[in-house]
């Protein structure tokens, strides 16, 4: 029996099988091995090759930002509005057919925005060529979900299909430490109370994996689902934002209404009418997390005209690489002017996190 034949015997089982207490285990295992089955598909196909032209898009500027959506979304439209890109744009589906890469200028940002091909319906299980499409989606800093006015339930499809091929949007990597041992079993250790997932199926999903003997450490309540994804260790977490397109065409009203029976926040735009990209620039530099860094040579002034822009959390190591890759080797210290420091001119190492609008000097060895 092949492996597709294998998948559609374990997802019959699954359709079969009611959810229930008594159940639990038995599906938490399906479901990692169905996991483990589809991991191996996808080896032997990249083992085979095949093309990827148009969706090799080389990453620049301070974050990468891909935007997803249903074909005639508007897409093109925003990607136009938003950049100096120039995306075809016609009123039928599939009129992108290659990744299509623009940048946006804000708050002294350059943010590379992506505009992927209109995602379909299974397009993880590589319908419209979806896999090779999604598959971008994987290195980028932020996921931008963008649905119409009259489809605002297309971002649960968007969202099963990015999660299909290992994207986890808004999720954080599961608190879970598996340390593999040459004997003595499988021990689990959980520091919090368990209510998802048991011991004993904690052991037997390792064991689909291979595992026969490690220290399980497990520091949040996970489910089984969480386990399969370290496991596996191919997943990515990204954060999102999902924009409405289209508003223009509907009143307040309308408006008020979907939102309260929507489970998802979103920020209401018209990339054809103009209407609110302002604020929609606003919530992608906010969510992106960058932060500006004023460069003060030693002995000069300020640079205030053009910072540095960094994500939140940045490095002295990470301004010195953005200047040169030799740098860090020069450094002596980094004086420092700004909310990360006691005082102004604060001597600093190259560890110390820094904070928006810090002003900064490099002094060399």
């Amino acid at each position: 029996m092949g492996i597709p034949e294998k998948i559609k015997r374990i997802e019959d089982d699954l359709h079969r099988t009611q959810v229930n207490k008594k159940t639990e285990h038995h599906i938490g295992l399906l479901k990692a091995k169905l996991a483990k089955l589809k991991r191996e598909q996808e080896e032997a196909a990249s083992r085979g090759g095949g093309s990827s032209i148009g969706y090799d898009v080389k990453k620049s500027g301070d974050a990468t930002v891909v935007l997803v959506g249903l074909p005639s979304v508007g897409k093109s439209t925003l990607l136009n509005k938003l950049t100096n890109a120039k995306s075809k744009v016609a009123p039928y589906q599939f009129t992108t057919l290659t990744v299509v890469p623009g940048v946006m200028e804000y708050r002294g940002a350059r943010i590379q925005i992506l505009d992927l091909p209109g995602i379909i319906e299974g397009a993880a299980s590589g319908k419209g060529l979806g896999k090779r499409v999604l598959s971008v989606a994987r290195t980028a800093d932020l996921i931008m979900f963008l649905v119409d006015v009259f489809q605002p339930e297309a971002q649960t499809v968007l969202r099963r299909e990015l999660a299909n091929i290992g994207i986890r949007a808004d999720q954080e990597p599961p608190n879970v430490v598996i340390e593999r041992t040459s004997s003595g079993g499988i021990t689990v250790s959980a520091q919090v109370k368990l209510t998802k997932i048991n011991e004993e199926l904690v052991k037997d999903i390792l064991r689909v994996y291979d595992v026969n003997s490690a220290r399980v450490i497990i520091r949040e309540d996970i489910t089984d689902e969480q386990l399969v994804d370290v496991l596996l260790g191919n997943r990515v977490y990204i954060p999102s934002i999902t924009v409405m397109n289209k508003v223009d065409l509907v009143n307040v009203g309308f408006l008020h209404e979907i939102s309260s029976k929507l489970s998802y926040k979103f920020v209401p735009i018209s990339a054809e009418g103009n209407v609110n990209l302002t604020a929609l620039k606003e919530e992608i530099y906010k969510t992106l997390g960058l932060i500006r860094i004023y460069m003060r040579p030693r002995g000069g002034e300020t640079d205030f005209k053009e910072p540095m822009t960094v994500r939140k959390d940045a490095s002295v190591l990470d301004i010195c690489n953005k200047v040169h890759r030799s740098m860090k080797d020069d450094l002596r210290y980094a004086q420092i002017w700004g909310k990360s420091v006691k005082f102004g001119g604060q001597k600093v190492g190259i560890t110390h996190h820094l904070m928006d609008e810090d002003v900064i000097t490099l002094v060399s060895k």
